[in-house]
């Protein structure tokens, strides 16, 4: 959903005024009246020929302009006129307002009809609520303006802040929206991407690292690997310091998340080079399992390897690590030295081997 669209929709329902302001300078009040309100229906039919349909906010712009120009020409006030624009503001204000703060977005519903071949996702519809919101706060001060130029200041300052000042608030605001739109699609493309799952591994989706670490609803695959040796020895990796989840502590040898289009077993091969500096190995797949967390869910895919090579460690992915005695592990288990989430996977790894045992 794209706010432009919205304001195209309405901003011809409120140039009737912008061409009364010019020709009343031009020519005087009742010249400025006639041609706006020629110009306003002008605008009907011309929207009747192109579309058979008629614009219900450009026929009531044009009849309360009709009015309220009627009643300042038979009164001579032009009071009555000049609160037009401030009327139309406090009417906006009220469509915006219940579109935005109440269950009853009519403004959503509206463009849903002018654009009947596109469907809105729930991010798209959240985003379009937030630009009325602020649509909202526009129109609020502007038509408060309106209001104060009516009784406090000159002619002059009433036609500019009618007519122009809206139109540059707007622009304004259309132009920051574009340029923050702009950075946004910069910063992501920066960003490394992540696939989503359900829960069977099936891909639904992508998002963010940041967006994962910060959605537990966002489901994404992961890949573990457990190093034995040959004596039945548990490889683990002590974590850096400076990482954001579970930093210090032990936990498996091999821990990565699966990269956007790439397979788990090609993601296990990536993650153990970097981290371990080991390759060329064969890994069972052990265990299938989700995983939540305070920040995140995951889809563990989690392999067992033997190996009793050499390891290149990463000092970057990895504080160290070392080989355990599964004995050890299980008597340090409880005691924050390992990751929550490798005591829960150990447990299962070590039950899973017992049966095989």
């Amino acid at each position: 959903m794209n706010i432009k669209t919205l304001l195209l929709k309405f901003l011809p329902g409120i140039l009737p005024i912008f061409i009364f302001i010019v020709a009343d300078e031009l020519w005087g009040t009742k010249v400025g009246l006639m041609v706006a309100i020629t110009f306003g229906f002008i605008e009907t039919l011309a929207l009747w020929f192109k579309e058979r349909r008629f614009d219900k906010f450009i026929l009531f712009d044009t009849a309360l302009l009709v009015a309220l120009g009627g009643v300042s020409l038979l009164l001579d006030n032009e009071v009555f006129f000049k609160l037009k624009p401030a009327i139309l503001g406090v009417l906006f204000c009220i469509l915006i307002g219940v579109s935005v703060f109440t269950p009853k977005n009519f403004i959503l519903s509206m463009s849903a009809r002018y654009l009947k071949e596109v469907e809105f996702t729930e991010e798209q519809q959240a985003q379009f609520t937030r630009s009325l919101k602020m649509l909202f706060y526009i129109v609020v001060f502007h038509t408060l303006l309106v209001f104060y130029s009516v009784w406090f200041l000159p002619k002059e300052a009433w036609a500019f802040i009618s007519g122009v000042l809206l139109y540059i608030l707007l622009g304004v605001w259309v132009l920051y929206e574009f340029i923050h739109k702009k950075q946004q699609v910069k910063n992501l493309s920066n960003e490394e991407w992540l696939p989503l799952v359900d829960e069977q591994g099936k891909l639904i989706g992508k998002a963010t690292r940041n967006q994962v670490h910060q959605d537990k609803n966002l489901l994404h695959p992961v890949v573990h690997l457990h190093v034995f040796n040959s004596k039945g020895e548990l490889f683990l990796q002590k974590r850096p310091l400076n990482k954001l989840i579970q930093p210090g502590k032990w936990d498996t040898a091999v821990g990565g998340h699966v990269g956007l289009g790439e397979t788990i077993e090609v993601s296990l091969m990536r993650e153990a080079k970097e981290e371990l500096g080991i390759e060329n190995f064969k890994a069972d797949l052990t265990l299938k399992y989700l995983w939540n967390s305070d920040i995140e869910s995951e889809l563990v895919f989690s392999f067992t390897t033997k190996y009793d090579g050499n390891f290149n460690l990463s000092t970057i992915e990895l504080d160290g690590g070392r080989f355990w005695k599964l004995a050890e592990i299980q008597q340090s288990m409880g005691h924050g030295i390992f990751t929550p989430n490798f005591e829960h996977e150990f447990n299962l790894l070590y039950r899973r081997l017992r049966k095989k045992a």
